[in-house]
């Protein structure tokens, strides 16, 4: 029976599995338009929509005027998912010794998009700090995160901005206990969609690649939520790592 998948697929196919056979190791050249075309009696955009898959599943990336490269897939390390970790900003284990973690972040005042306000359970367009934050290991950006908080909550309190102030960097459940507030749990949804340009760019992968979104949201002993933030990694180079533990 004939192979029933599209052209391109199977392109792609080939390509993944020499690839993960160790046929083209990481930093040999994808096999040029030309070279696929004729290979496959293909058309132009037949083998580009291939690489375009490719591509997507992390396997390869362009160099402008240079062709398409396979790229490093080994994960970089572990996001780590724990009663102990989930409040740190950067809870991470790296796979390479020796990794310098730090992060840049940047606040401004916004009106809550209507996901966040469905996750903080305020009013559309209600007034939250944003707070940006780039992770870098070793100075390359590895993570991405997004953290929304009620101004209802924080206005006019030493802790209002994250990573300034007497209570920075200490973390939302540190900040929070600092202005008489005890959070108590986060929920977390772990998904996955294509990244967007802005995130492609930072995070080094192309456009419309899959990443993975961890959405959090902390509530305080009343049930309200006090802060929600979105946390974006490659998928190809990040493992969620939990850490369960079992009462009697």
């Amino acid at each position: 029976m004939g192979d029933s998948r599209p052209v391109y697929q199977r392109i792609a196919d080939d390509l993944r599995r020499r690839i993960d056979e160790g046929g083209l190791a990481v930093g040999d050249r994808i096999p040029s338009r030309s070279e696929l075309k004729r290979a496959y009696a293909a058309s132009d955009q037949t083998v580009d929509r291939a690489v375009r898959v490719l591509k997507a599943a992390g396997y390869a990336e362009g160099q402008f005027g240079r062709g398409v490269f396979v790229t490093d897939r080994v994960p970089l390390g572990s996001l780590l998912r724990s009663t102990g970790a989930v409040d740190s900003p950067f809870a991470a284990r790296m796979t390479a010794r020796d990794t310098a973690l730090t992060w840049e972040a940047s606040s401004s005042e916004v009106c809550a998009p209507e996901r966040v306000a469905d996750r903080l359970r305020i009013g559309p367009g209600e007034r939250v700090l944003c707070t940006q934050y780039e992770y870098l290991a070793n100075r390359h950006p590895v993570q991405l995160a997004t953290s929304w908080e009620p101004l209802a909550i924080t206005e006019g309190t030493d802790v209002v901005l994250p990573e300034r102030g007497p209570y920075a960097r200490r973390g939302v459940r540190g900040r929070l206990a600092a202005i008489g507030i005890r959070v108590v749990r986060a929920q977390e949804l772990v998904g996955s969609r294509p990244a967007t340009t802005p995130e492609a760019e930072a995070l080094g992968c192309a456009a419309g690649q899959c990443v993975t979104v961890v959405e959090r949201t902390h509530f305080d002993g009343d049930g309200r939520a006090v802060e929600t933030s979105d946390i974006v990694v490659r998928a190809d180079r990040w493992r969620l790592e939990y850490d369960i533990p079992f009462t009697s």
